[in-house]
């Protein structure tokens, strides 16, 4: 279809954005059964911690809410419905259904055989439960470990196995994984926006704030640098410019569309992308950790200002939420509420994203009528707004007012949504984030860096010393000293 003769619905059935969108909506229209007395959720399994030596299949694994049903039963049921739901997703996006079958098969059970291994008590637990498991000595890294091992098993397959890497690759879909665990995630900022609306407001003040530092400041500062030092063109200095200021590989792809730039740019910032946000997914929750551990929700704030995918971000504010609270169990007396340093997070990054299609059409028409000028140039329409907008926003959105306009409506109807729905933003959520870590690790290739040594330079200072520090900055000032909800 012609980008002239697109309509509104245009690729509903055919994106990765919009499947998020179908997925999520899917299992939270699932999980308000419970409204009418069904449990529709409690299938999903979950992980349990469990001690070395003393393995059993009862202890790592157990079922949301069907208390009766043998633990493999809810796996291999988790298994069936996410492989017909993700296998109807494929046959629509127009993938190779057998590849995609069978890659995503291999990936399901690698995740949860990695998920398992990481909830084993040595890692996980805080050493204030040592006694209680028996343990002598730990990590204390919490769900965190799970994550980095996910990763890390993901980018040995992605750099030292590469043909099982292009195997896995039909399946391997980091951005669509992430975005329907965000959708997910809408469940959860629902139930915290109940417990404090204060809390969410103050974050959603600093998203618009967030918003104008990514647009109005990141973005010039970047594509001064890249065309007055670095000596780039003007559309790669625009393409690499919005990658690395707003929202990564969309913004790239967005941007170049907009500019019509050359096939090859947007294609490279994203490899560039990709690859440096592995670098910040490694390194910055366990800095930030480290440099201020007193400080979860700035940490946060900041990570969604500075990581530049959405999987990324999602995946580092998850591992910074694990981190940060078994560092707080464990060296301040204090236990945090899960979830509050990753929606921190997100907050922050989902207002960036959600303008990238107003600024896709803002660069589209300065390109057109200040840079390009060329005579019978087609003009572009506001519908471009529409279709470059990230759709997964709008599911995230709506499972979120949905869920606080239900909830809101009585005390039964909010405890029977809790216990349905929390199959979804719990064990559903954290499957999403593994599969997403697993598969980031996968498509990673660092051997693609070579030949990109004047762009990688330059978003290798632009991030660490540009855009990293003043986030940071920004995010000190308007939530230094704020803290998530305690138990």
């Amino acid at each position: 279809m012609s980008e002239m003769n697109r309509k509104w619905y245009s690729g509903m059935t055919r994106t990765e954005d919009w499947w998020a969108v179908w997925l999520g909506a899917t299992m939270f229209l699932a999980s308000i059964g419970s409204l009418w007395g069904l449990d529709l959720t409690g299938w999903m399994a979950k992980p349990g911690t469990w001690v070395w030596g003393a393995f059993s299949l009862d202890a790592v694994l157990k079922p949301s809410g069907y208390k009766n049903w043998h633990p493999f039963l809810s796996w291999l049921t988790t298994y069936l419905v996410f492989t017909s739901l993700t296998c109807l997703a494929a046959a629509a996006m127009k993938l190779d259904l057998k590849r995609f079958f069978a890659g995503w098969s291999i990936l399901f059970v690698l995740t949860w055989i990695i998920w398992v291994i990481g909830q084993e008590a040595h890692f996980k637990v805080p050493f204030n439960e040592f006694e209680k498991y028996g343990l002598s000595w730990g990590l204390s890294l919490g769900g965190g470990f799970s994550y980095l091992l996910a990763l890390s098993v993901g980018l040995i397959i992605g750099n030292f196995f590469k043909g099982t890497a292009d195997f896995l690759m039909e399946a391997a879909k980091p951005e669509w994984f992430i975005k329907t665990a965000i959708v997910f995630l809408g469940i959860k900022i629902g139930i915290m926006s109940i417990e404090a609306t204060g809390f969410i407001t103050e974050l959603v003040m600093t998203g618009v704030a967030a918003t104008f530092v990514a647009y109005m400041l990141f973005w010039p500062i970047v594509y001064v640098l890249g065309r007055k030092v670095f000596r780039l063109s003007r559309d790669a200095a625009a393409v690499l410019s919005s990658g690395i200021s707003i929202c990564g590989v969309s913004a790239a792809i967005a941007t170049a569309g907009a500019i019509r730039a050359r096939p090859a740019l947007p294609v490279v910032v994203s490899i560039l992308v990709v690859i440096f946000a592995m670098f910040e997914l490694i390194i910055l929750p366990g800095l930030y950790t480290a440099i201020a551990p007193n400080q979860p929700i700035v940490n946060g704030s900041a990570l969604g200002l500075t990581v530049k995918t959405d999987g990324a971000d999602a995946a580092a504010g998850a591992m910074l939420d694990e981190l940060m609270r078994a560092n707080a169990e464990a060296n301040l007396g204090v236990i945090w509420k899960e979830g509050w340093i990753l929606m921190a997070s997100l907050t922050t990054k989902i207002w960036i994203d959600m303008f990238i299609g107003v600024w896709a059409f803002v660069l589209a028409l300065v390109w057109v009528y200040k840079v390009e000028r060329k005579a019978g140039q087609s003009r572009i329409g506001p519908m471009e707004i529409w279709h470059r907008f990230p759709k997964f926003v709008l599911g995230y959105l709506l499972v979120w007012f949905s869920y606080v306009m239900l909830a809101s409506t009585g005390t039964e109807t909010a405890e029977a949504l809790n216990q349905t729905a929390a199959a979804v933003e719990g064990p559903m959520r954290n499957m999403m984030f593994m599969l997403t870590f697993v598969s980031i690790g996968v498509i990673t290739d660092f051997s693609k860096l070579k030949g990109m040594g004047k762009l990688a330079l330059l978003y290798a200072v632009a991030l660490f010393g540009i855009i990293a520090p003043i986030a940071y900055g920004v995010a000190w000032i308007f939530h230094r000293g704020m803290m998530p909800p305690s138990l």
